[in-house]
């Protein structure tokens, strides 16, 4: 099914190379021996067979990396697996001998209309591998476990989550599972883990909905969604002037409801006069006629609770339309790296609610330590900077790793009541979760583009810049 790519392996020390050329007399042979006897000391005793279920890693190639992103027009449903090796951290690198592996699973949307926010996801998800395994995996019952994670394309469909999830656990028997992208998608594979009682931590699933069922298998790091636009309205009634009317745009998905229906209620609490909440078909990316309508009622802010596809379009379509408000505020969007690399200055002044940015001041003894090493190290590795997007799925690995090592097991049940009971800072934020599997404790952000670039402009006692307030019309750019 597809390709599968799989670089796995067995950290071992390194060693001197001994060059052609004799050693003379006795006098070489004892340094001979002596070499000898470090590197046995230093590699130690043999590894211990791993705990039932865990597969034993096998040797790497030199300088391996991890798991290459499918290429755009990957068959759905195609494998990559995520070699635990050579991680670009600063940490030291560990030198000991790997007990074994344990497998994670992942379907992620790396085609489709989800594939931009997937693709980070992923790369925080590899990161935190990388970090982990450079730092000796996960330690737990006394023996060092290496990371292996195992991605399918589910090609953004929600149904094919499900089926690649249960593929997963029955053929590749993945000991653990990560989250895919987006709200359908989680909820769908959240009946999976479920069934099979197999956890699941996920970074990108926000809705409530998906923790109101029950579930006792289902962990989610991040704010839920009636958060994720509460900060744009907080931080706008700061300003001067102070705006009135707000018009709302929402897919009319799982997610961006939640995310739509909560800012509405938030903004009505504050006093804002909500002049349109209008949904649109998930996806589509004709949005000139809802533009049309929010233009026609002259709104202060307009928000919209979608995704990256759906907000270029109503930037555009508000250019083309000459809608110009105070501010434009986007749940999903002007976080991702490619917001300023497709919209260039039309995507200037643009608010965005954030999970998570380089500003915050959270410190850890998680791999990463800090926010900003947690930057420095992802823009290192892949030549951007992160989106919160990524942020979120290396700190399901972090969950995963705490709770793992709390346990002292591999078992899903003492993992999952470890997941329970969870309760560290890391460089992410909190990370607790409520009876329900949610985390309701870390607060977001909010981030504006200025000047091509992304800053962090609140909580106030946090930003990095003050807002660009109000947007200046399309003509005076």
């Amino acid at each position: 099914m597809g390709f599968l790519k799989q670089v796995s392996g067995r950290y071992r020390p390194s060693t001197a190379r001994i060059h052609s050329g004799r050693l003379p007399g006795w006098g070489g042979l004892t340094v001979l021996v002596l070499l000898t006897t470090l590197l046995l000391a230093a590699c130690g005793d043999a590894a211990t067979a791993p705990a039932a279920g865990v597969t034993t890693s096998a040797a790497p190639s030199s300088g391996s990396n991890s798991a290459t992103t499918a290429a755009a027009g990957t068959t759905a449903g195609a494998a990559t697996t995520a070699a635990g090796a050579g991680a670009a951290t600063t940490a030291a690198a560990f030198s000991g001998s790997f007990d074994g592996t344990i497998k994670f699973g992942a379907p992620l949307s790396l085609t489709g209309s989800l594939n931009n926010e997937s693709k980070q996801t992923q790369e925080g998800y590899d990161l935190w591998m990388e970090a982990a395994n450079a730092k000796g995996g996960i330690i737990a019952g006394g023996k060092h476990y290496k990371i292996d994670i195992k991605y399918y394309d589910d090609a953004s469909k929600q149904d094919l989550s499900a089926t690649l999830a249960t593929k997963l656990i029955t053929e590749d028997k993945v000991n653990f599972l990560l989250g895919p992208y987006g709200t359908a998608s989680t909820n769908s594979m959240a009946t999976i883990a479920e069934q099979n009682e197999i956890p699941m931590v996920e970074g990108n699933g926000a809705a409530e909905s998906i923790f109101t069922q029950g579930r006792k298998y289902t962990f989610g790091v991040l704010s839920p969604g009636s958060k994720y636009l509460q900060g744009v309205i907080d931080m706008a009634l700061a300003q001067t002037p102070k705006p009135q009317k707000v018009a709302i745009l929402a897919a009319n998905d799982s997610f961006s409801k939640e995310v739509g229906t909560g800012v509405k209620n938030y903004a009505t609490s504050k006093g804002l006069n909500v002049v349109l909440y209008e949904e649109y078909p998930n996806a589509e990316t004709n949005l000139t006629a809802q533009v049309t309508k929010a233009k026609a009622l002259n709104p202060d802010i307009l928000l919209n609770s979608g995704h990256y596809a759906e907000a270029t379009a109503i930037i555009k379509a508000s250019k083309e339309l000459g809608l110009n408000p105070m501010a434009y505020g986007f749940s999903v969007g002007p976080s991702l790296p490619d917001w300023g690399t497709t919209l260039k200055n039309d995507g200037n002044y643009v608010l965005g609610g954030s999970q998570w940015t380089s500003a915050v001041t959270y410190k850890g003894d998680d791999v990463f330590g800090s926010s900003k090493n947690f930057f420095d190290m992802f823009v290192k590795k892949y030549n951007v900077e992160p989106a919160y997007q990524a942020a979120d799925g290396a700190a399901c690995g972090i969950a995963y790793q705490k709770a793992i090592e709390k346990a002292g097991s591999l078992d899903p049940k003492k993992v999952r009541d470890a997941l329970a009971g969870l309760d560290v800072m890391t460089f992410y934020g909190q990370i607790k979760f409520d009876e329900r599997g949610l985390n309701m404790f870390k607060p977001m952000v909010v981030e504006q583009w200025q000047d091509g670039k992304k800053t962090t402009v609140w909580p106030s006692e946090i930003a990095s810049a003050k807002p660009q307030w109000p947007t200046p019309t399309w003509d005076k750019r």
